[in-house]
């Protein structure tokens, strides 16, 4: 199973899982009036919403590059990705704004044995779906695969606090409730942040993280007839990254023997997992002493 075929298949899965939610949940928290069940409904429905976008985002992705894009498609990854996170964060600013409403003027709810039932439902149902899609992640850490897993996590802890304030209904303590609807909504909202940050990063072209750039350098800094290396730039492509670096060598040296030495480069460089395809450059330098130059880079 391929990252794409992954990321479309813990989409419809989710999709199936959280409209089922979404129902049960939206039912049963209009008619108690519990807003942390009704908040939880909205996390629900957003759920929706981000598995769609995995489903959507993960087979345009999947498309092999074009005329129009030579690079591939993996970016749409991101891009759904950003509007999933744009998703989370406007619904969680309107139930934070309901939740706070309703624990300034008091509001209660009516206590069911219902409401229990459903967040055990929900737990269990979550619960099944996270450890279904962490086993995905694993074989593909798509952003897409990596969301909904945050997300179904995300759900078994908020339905956990919604059971709690459920089970506190019997007790007649009722402010519990809208905490946890405010408690929820900063969740989602975070989360949603944690997202947009990421997504944004790759669609404005963040450079690599040094971990990976060290990982590219070590693997340069083994040929010795590389003597310098200078323009080190890398732009991401999906989840992986273009590279692009100069390298200097011997003036001496002939053209064919230089370029065999980058194309070895270039072959290594684009075995690793998280190189798209990697151009090297190479610049004569004249050796003027004996000793061979110190390699550098920027």
């Amino acid at each position: 199973m391929n990252r794409f075929t992954s990321a479309k298949l813990a989409g419809i899965l989710g999709i199936l899982g959280n409209l089922f939610l979404l129902i049960i949940k939206g039912i049963i928290g209009f008619i108690s009036h519990s807003h942390s069940m009704i908040a939880d409904a909205a996390n629900s429905a957003s759920d929706i919403f981000a598995s769609l976008m995995t489903y959507i985002g993960g087979k345009i992705a999947n498309k092999p590059f074009d005329d129009d894009h030579n690079m591939g498609h993996g970016k749409a990854e991101y891009l759904f990705s950003f509007l999933i996170s744009i998703s989370m964060i406007i619904v969680s600013i309107n139930f934070l704004i309901n939740s706070f409403k309703s624990l300034i003027t008091g509001e209660t709810f009516t206590f069911s044995w219902t409401l229990v039932v459903v967040c055990i439902i929900t737990i269990i149902t979550k619960l099944s779906l996270y450890f279904y899609t962490k086993s995905l992640s694993k074989i593909n850490p798509s952003l897409l695969i990596i969301s909904n897993l945050k997300d179904h996590r995300n759900d078994c802890i908020i339905t956990t606090f919604t059971l709690i304030s459920a089970l506190l209904g019997l007790l007649h303590i009722y402010w519990f409730d809208s905490l946890i609807g405010i408690a929820i909504s900063i969740w989602i909202c975070y989360t949603g942040a944690q997202i947009f940050i990421e997504s944004y990063n790759v669609l404005m072209d963040k450079s690599i993280d040094e971990k990976h750039k060290n990982i590219i350098l070590e693997i340069i800094e083994k040929y010795p007839e590389i003597m310098q290396i200078n323009h080190f730039n890398s732009s991401p492509v999906g989840y992986k990254y273009l590279i692009f670096v100069t390298i200097f060598v011997d003036g001496n040296m002939s053209t064919f023997e230089s370029h065999k030495i980058a194309d070895k480069l270039e072959k290594e460089l684009n075995k690793l997992d998280f190189v798209y395809l990697s151009i090297i450059h190479v610049n004569p330098i004249i050796i003027d002493a004996p000793e061979k130059l110190k390699k550098s880079h920027n």
